[in-house]
């Protein structure tokens, strides 16, 4: 089964985002690059959001591309607390037509059983995602108390796997997919290198070639989606080139 590819914007920086005057920008280039989507990022928008969501589906839809929306929050405020605004982010992901939202992790389910979570979640008309981040509650271990314990539920589809963010928690990648693979609905291809302070996130072409392996380790059919940097002279050059590098892999 042919996976299908997604360009993350934030991988051309919010910067030039910015200076481009928006998301919207990329989106012809997406389209042209043989993609099959574009995950859309709420941090990424301008203030009359609702505006440009809908500004936003037109474009990507009249280009054939479908979209994911990432909302930089986390699921779980609490312990067993749903994100209060969980109903309006449904409400943009809706005007945006998106197959699914994305958010990190955050508290966890706390003592919260299934069946309670289950009707809390009933009223999600976009299926959500759920993403280990460079936090602690990124970590493997909470990863897998939410879906050892409460997958699957019709309105969660499953996990985002980040390929480098377990790098930012001194997770091992390889591990991680081991464990947490049988969940993974989305997969970001990531690679990262170690600097003197941090890690940076790199292109595929400057890292080791770790995320082949994790691409194996991923399951079929998973879509894909490019979160790495794209940089630059020629920017449609480089998203064709890796586009067509993930389709090959």
């Amino acid at each position: 089964m042919e996976r299908e590819i997604i360009v993350v914007t934030a991988a051309f920086g919010a910067d030039a985002v910015y200076q481009a005057g928006g998301q919207r920008y990329f989106i012809p280039i997406i389209a042209q690059s043989g993609a099959d989507g574009v995950e859309i990022r709420r941090e990424l928008l301008s203030s009359a959001i609702d505006d440009e969501l809908i500004d936003l589906k037109s474009l990507i839809e009249e280009q054939g591309l479908f979209s994911y929306y990432s909302v930089p929050e986390s699921l779980f405020t609490a312990p067993g607390t749903i994100n209060p605004r969980l109903e309006h982010f449904q409400h943009e992901a809706a005007l945006l037509n998106a197959r699914a939202i994305k958010f990190a992790l955050g508290a966890g389910t706390g003592s919260c059983a299934t069946e309670h979570l289950a009707e809390q979640l009933a009223g999600c008309r976009i299926p959500l995602l759920i993403e280990n981040d460079q936090t602690a509650t990124g970590k493997i271990q909470p990863m897998l108390d939410y879906f050892n314990h409460h997958h699957p539920l019709p309105t969660v589809q499953g996990m985002t796997f980040d390929m480098a963010n377990w790098l930012w928690v001194d997770e091992s990648p390889n591990n991680a997919a081991k464990q947490l693979a049988p969940y993974v609905a989305y997969c970001h291809v990531k690679a990262a290198v170690k600097t003197d302070a941090c890690w940076q996130a790199v292109s595929l072409d400057h890292s080791q070639g770790e995320w082949r392996s994790l691409l194996s380790m991923m399951p079929e059919g998973v879509p894909l989606g490019i979160e790495f940097p794209l940089e630059g002279r020629d920017i449609a050059e480089r998203v064709h080139y890796y586009v067509g590098l993930l389709r090959a892999a």
